[in-house]
């Protein structure tokens, strides 16, 4: 059995810190035993063993895991090259021990409980209730639960307390649920080293960090159990800031695309009976690709525009942006990078179309791909579209259905973001912005103390615009 939910994304992104979760500050355990055969059986601290060194209480102690799942099993493997002897408890050891380091202690689920007192759950929740007939041999021992849930919020509570209602004689720690079962064989190399723990029992926790130090991982304190719960959603939050850019670019392709299936295919088969569904896999395609890079590319300046305005209108830049425009700054990024990934498939697509006509989009391109000039971009986007379609805006053959042509759509965002920068960059407005930017509130006044010509201090006021 493994363990529930995979935790393979969490492995490459780096978890933000917060004053609860700062790491708990142990004493680096000493080093590990080497085993024989292949990179995994390289030791994650390179030195000798040291094999009864006081200073590494860690180091030799024997940890007992239940189950013999990939996760279970990749864990085995990490604890043996890190030095510690392993007992796993199986429910069927004699198929299941040729799976596991011959290092490792493969054994029925109740004799490996007797050999530890810190024991690593890794087993499903729903498989929890099996492990019942244990508890007379579990009381007073250390259980780590690693397991994951397939939904956000998918229990009232979580496994760890889940766990611990099931084993009150028992101490529960929850950890180890964002490491993949690849990362703990393939070592800690991927930046993400960061073990998140939490438990009711403050001793019981500093021992699995130790743990978790001497197989090469940082341990993070997130609390008491109750943060169990959040630790068992990070795995399932997978790129979180992704979520709605994506979904934006996918509106916004499926309208344009809409868009131009219906002026370039379906109104000359309506129309002129002329059959040109070709055109859907590469020209509609290619069509609709720009534009959903230059609207995209607006749309990262276009929240920038609308703060700069509420900071206007309200004088102050300590009044809290409403929460809808808070998220749209903070996913500008992902924003911009879909903009370019967007540009970049219209430059492969332009590829499969005589060169007369990827030519089309050249200056389009040259300027998306500078993304440390993003707003120049915009403005030669805006002009080469500008160019490319002034002749063709008063041509009524262009109006398929009376729709006016798609790059006449996409210049809306892009002018009314220029045009609101022009109007920022006014001597006037940008002044007042810089101000209040730099702490100036309208209509609050500044105390402060002035030194008189005695050398004594008088209090005075003064506007806060001086």
């Amino acid at each position: 059995m493994g363990r529930e939910g995979g935790a393979g994304g969490l492995t490459s992104a780096r978890l933000p810190r917060s004053p609860r979760t700062a790491p708990l500050a142990l004493p680096l355990p000493g080093p590990a035993q080497r085993m024989s055969g292949g990179d995994m059986a390289k030791p994650l601290l390179g030195h000798r063993s040291v094999e009864g060194d006081p200073t590494a209480p860690a180091a030799g102690r024997t940890i007992g895991v239940l189950g013999s799942g990939d996760f279970a099993r990749s864990l085995a493997i990490r604890l043996v090259c890190s030095g510690f002897k392993v007992v796993v408890g199986s429910r069927n050891p004699k198929r299941k021990a040729g799976l596991f380091p011959s290092a490792a202690e493969v054994t029925f689920q109740a004799e490996a409980v007797k050999k530890t007192d810190v024991i690593f759950v890794a087993v499903f929740r729903e498989h929890y209730s099996t492990l019942c007939d244990l508890a007379d041999v579990l009381v007073g021992k250390i259980l780590v639960d690693v397991s994951n849930n397939t939904e956000i919020n998918h229990h009232k509570e979580s496994n760890a307390e889940y766990l611990a209602s099931l084993f009150p004689a028992c101490t529960v720690v929850k950890g180890f649920n964002v490491v993949s079962a690849w990362t703990l064989q393939s070592g800690a190399r991927d930046g993400n080293k960061q073990v998140l723990i939490c438990s009711n029992n403050q001793e019981a926790k500093r021992t699995v960090a130790e743990i978790a130090q001497v197989m090469g991982f940082t341990p993070v304190d997130m609390g008491c159990m109750s943060s169990a719960c959040e630790i068992e959603n990070i795995p399932l939050r997978l790129l979180p800031a992704w979520k709605i850019p994506i979904f934006l670019a996918l509106g916004l392709f499926l309208c344009f695309f809409t868009y131009n299936l219906v002026r370039q295919v379906i109104h000359p088969y309506i129309r002129e009976q002329k059959n040109k569904f070709y055109k859907i896999p590469i020209e509609v395609v290619n069509t609709t690709l720009p534009c959903v890079a230059y609207v995209m590319l607006s749309l990262v300046y276009l929240p920038g525009v609308l703060a700069a305005c509420l900071q206007l209108y309200y004088g102050t830049k300590y009044r809290r942006f409403p929460d809808w425009l808070d998220q749209w700054l903070q996913h500008r990024k992902q924003i911009g990078l879909l903009s370019f990934f967007c540009a970049a498939l219209h430059a492969v697509y332009s590829l499969c179309l005589p060169m007369r006509r990827s030519h089309r989009y050249q200056l389009i391109e040259m300027a998306v791909k500078q993304s440390t000039l993003g707003f120049i971009a915009l403005l030669i986007s805006t002009l080469h579209t500008l160019t490319y379609g002034w002749s063709r805006a008063f041509d009524e053959n262009q109006y398929k259905f009376y729709l006016p042509p798609t790059y006449t759509l996409t210049l809306l965002v892009p002018c009314t973001v220029i045009l609101a920068k022009v109007i920022f960059s006014l001597p006037c407005i940008h002044h007042r912005l810089v101000r209040i930017r730099r702490g100036w509130e309208k209509g609050r006044y500044v105390k402060f103390v002035l030194p008189s010509a005695t050398g004594e201090y008088s209090s005075g006021e003064t506007s806060s615009h001086v």
